[in-house]
């Protein structure tokens, strides 16, 4: 869906608006967001999707400056649409606008290409601040969504080797240490000295926790 521009004075430091597009599968969002960006001076709503291949297909029409791109979305989800849309070459900045903050949404969002990264519960000012500071081309991530990038570089690099995703996967499923030993055949002492590296790589202290910080990590979707 395309719009017409918007009729109020509003020019950013460039002596134009922000072009503007919305992408996410909750109309009632799509509307809220609309009706704030159109109040506001120096931004023009130019198009919205309801998915990530609907926001490619107008990214390529209208080449806006910024999109405000939702991740989980029916059909194609908002991080395959920035890959594709930096594939094809639009030079469209993309500020994700979500809910989740768990590494697996963060990390494959902003090595896709991702300019930003805010939270739905961001106030209208600091969203509209941080798509200023998109358009210029300047990072723009929430404070829980730079402390948690900040963990990444800081943390060891210490991955799970293939056996230790295999003990905790099947952990995950529900499995306890005596049937995980018998799927894998090995010990039930070796599952358990498995859990022990597993529980100081992922800095926690019990079986429950580590799958949390399993799934948080996105290590299963590897």
């Amino acid at each position: 869906m395309t719009f017409p521009a918007n009729t109020r004075e509003a020019v950013t430091v460039d002596g134009e608006p922000i072009r503007l597009m919305i992408v996410d599968d909750h109309p009632v969002v799509r509307d809220g967001l609309r009706g704030m960006f159109a109040g506001e001076p120096g931004f023009e709503v130019v198009g919205e999707a309801a998915d990530g291949a609907r926001a490619v297909e107008l990214a390529e029409e209208l080449r806006p400056d910024v999109i405000l791109m939702d991740l989980r979305m029916p059909g194609t989800d908002g991080v395959t649409a920035i890959r594709r849309l930096a594939e094809r070459g639009v030079p469209t900045r993309v500020l994700v606008l979500t809910t989740f903050d768990t590494d697996s949404d963060v990390l494959p969002a902003i090595e896709a290409g991702a300019t930003g990264y805010l939270l739905k519960d961001a106030m209208p000012d600091e969203l509209t601040r941080g798509v200023r500071a998109a358009a210029r081309g300047e990072s723009v991530l929430s404070p829980s969504v730079a402390t948690r990038l900040i963990g990444q570089v800081r943390a060891p690099a210490d991955p799970l080797s293939p056996r230790e995703l295999e003990v905790l996967g099947l952990i995950a499923r529900g499995s306890t240490n005596r049937e995980a030993a018998a799927r894998l055949f090995i010990s039930e002492a070796t599952v358990k000295t498995h859990l022990l590296h597993i529980y100081a790589k992922l800095g926690v202290n019990d079986r429950a926790s580590a799958v949390a910080a399993a799934f948080e990590r996105g290590l299963f979707a590897r």
